[in-house]
C-alpha cells in the first residue's frame, strides 16, 4: 500500500509544479508582452515632452541686411554701443559788407555844362612846378588853362574821333596861338591826339549839382 500512494502523491506533485511553471510561464511571457508594448509609446511621449536637441544650428530667419544679390548702402551701418553722429546744420554766413560794397555799381558823378566852346589843345609831359603850387604829374588827367579858377572840372573832346576826358584845371597855359588848353600826357592818350601833338578839342566847364 506505501508504494502506491507514493507514487500517486509523487504524481500529483510533479502535476502541481508542471501547472505551477506553465503558469507561471504564461504570467511571464504577458509580463514582458505588456512591457515591450508600452515602451514605444512611453518613449513617443518623452520624445514630444523632451526639448528637441539639435547638432547643427537652428534655422535662421530672414536676414536684416540686404543679401549679396540686393542694393547694401554705401555706407557701414553704425554700432549699436556707438551713438548716431548728429546732423549739423551748415552755419549761415553773413554777406560780406565790403564784397557788396565793391561790386555794387558806383553812382557816376553829376556834372552840369556852365559854357563850352571850340579851340586847340596840345599836351606836355615835362616835369615842373604847376601854378597851383603842386607838382607836375604826367599820369594824372589834368590840364592847363589861362583863366578858369583853380580845380575846374573840364570835359574835353577831340573832334576827330569823339573821344572824351574829364581834365582838372591845376595850371597855367598855354600861351601858344589858338590854344586854349594844355593837357597832361595821359589826358591827350584818353582822347587818342598824342601822335598829332596839337587837335581840334570842343570843351565843356562843368560844375557839380
Amino acid at each position: 500500500m506505501g508504494s502506491p500512494v507514493r507514487r500517486l502523491l509523487r504524481a500529483r506533485l510533479r502535476a502541481v509544479l508542471i501547472v505551477s511553471g506553465a503558469a507561471a510561464a504564461v504570467l511571464a511571457v504577458g509580463a514582458f508582452a505588456l512591457v515591450k508594448t508600452d515602451r514605444p509609446a512611453n518613449s513617443a511621449a518623452a520624445a514630444q515632452a523632451a526639448p528637441p536637441t539639435s547638432l547643427g544650428d537652428a534655422p535662421r530667419g530672414e536676414p536684416s541686411r540686404a543679401s549679396r544679390g540686393g542694393t547694401r548702402s554705401p555706407e557701414p551701418e553704425p554700432s549699436p554701443s556707438s551713438p548716431a553722429p548728429k546732423k549739423t546744420k551748415p552755419a549761415k554766413t553773413e554777406p560780406d559788407s565790403t564784397a557788396a560794397e565793391l561790386a555794387a555799381p558806383k553812382k557816376k558823378q553829376q556834372f552840369k555844362v556852365v559854357r563850352s566852346g571850340s579851340c586847340q589843345a596840345s599836351y606836355y609831359w615835362e616835369g615842373q612846378m604847376t601854378a597851383s603850387g603842386e607838382s607836375f604829374d604826367p599820369s594824372e588827367l589834368t590840364a592847363a588853362h589861362k583863366t578858369l579858377p583853380m580845380g575846374t572840372k573840364v570835359r574835353v573832346t577831340n573832334k576827330n574821333n569823339g573821344r572824351s576826358v574829364i581834365v582838372r584845371i591845376n595850371d597855367r597855359g598855354p600861351y601858344a596861338g589858338g590854344r586854349c588848353l594844355d593837357l597832361s600826357k595821359a589826358a591827350m592818350q584818353k582822347v587818342g591826339g598824342t601822335g598829332s601833338g596839337v587837335i581840334p578839342v570842343r570843351y565843356q566847364v562843368l560844375s557839380r549839382d
